[in-house]
């Protein structure tokens, strides 16, 4: 009997060592399957970020120049009335700065609106089709325009996933919306205080973030309200 006992109390815990090693097991699959799965999203978040600095800002800075230097009047307002739409990705890293959950929000919207503001106006639309394909300045202009509407859906896209970020209880992934703009902060401090011999801080950053942002809401509002029943979509003085 006593050998019975024996038998069944090694059975017992050799059954318990199977399922600590089961539950080891799974609890291995699932960390490794949420990093793997991480790791990407990471991925994704910084090649946005690359492609916005190529495709959003540096690209449509040089063209603008170029088309100033060329006194092409419709690329010049075409390109003007981007970057007003285009400073809201500006207004959104410097409330990512400081991790206000606005920051995510505006960060959605801004790919939206930037794509709409180089296609939505009839007049500079026409003006820059009859613009010949040869010429190096208007194709490049309209080849930006498409790679930017790629950049504008991938960003939507991610951006659309981040607006859970907004809540007070953030996922773990919204960190990765942080480091871009956290970097970028450290850069313009150190700029901010050798210009000026001042701190350029997170709270201030987040300040002036606010501040723009109220400003261009009101302009953004009477332009709906006013101009736009008035105007169409002609561009006019957007």
């Amino acid at each position: 009997m006593q050998q019975n006992k024996h038998e069944l109390k090694s059975t017992h815990q050799s059954e318990l060592t199977d399922s600590k090693k089961k539950l080891l097991f799974i609890d291995n699959d699932t960390l490794r399957t949420f990093q793997v799965a991480e790791i990407p999203y990471q991925a994704l978040i910084w090649l946005n970020y690359r492609l916005g600095a190529t495709f959003a800002m540096g690209l449509p800075l040089v063209l603008l120049i170029w088309a100033a230097m060329r006194r092409e009047a419709s690329m010049v307002r075409l390109l003007s009335i981007y970057w007003k739409i285009a400073s809201l990705m500006g207004i959104s890293m410097m409330l990512l700065t400081d991790q206000r959950p606005v920051g995510y929000l505006i960060s959605f919207l801004a790919p939206v609106l930037m794509v709409v503001s180089v296609w939505f106006w009839v007049d500079l639309n026409e003006e820059l089709a009859d613009l010949p394909y040869w010429r190096p300045l208007p194709f490049t202009v309209k080849l930006w325009r498409w790679a930017l509407s790629g950049f504008g859906l991938l960003s939507t896209i991610l951006g659309l996933l981040s607006l859970p970020c907004i809540t007070a209880n953030q996922p773990v992934f919204c960190s990765a919306w942080l480091e871009d703009p956290q970097n970028f902060h450290l850069i313009t401090a150190k700029l901010f205080n050798f210009l000026f011999g001042a701190a350029w801080t997170k709270p201030l950053a987040a300040f002036i973030g606010y501040a723009i942002l109220m400003a261009y809401m009101i302009g953004l509002l009477q332009w709906i309200l006013i101009r736009l029943p008035k105007q169409g979509r002609i561009a006019g003085e957007f």
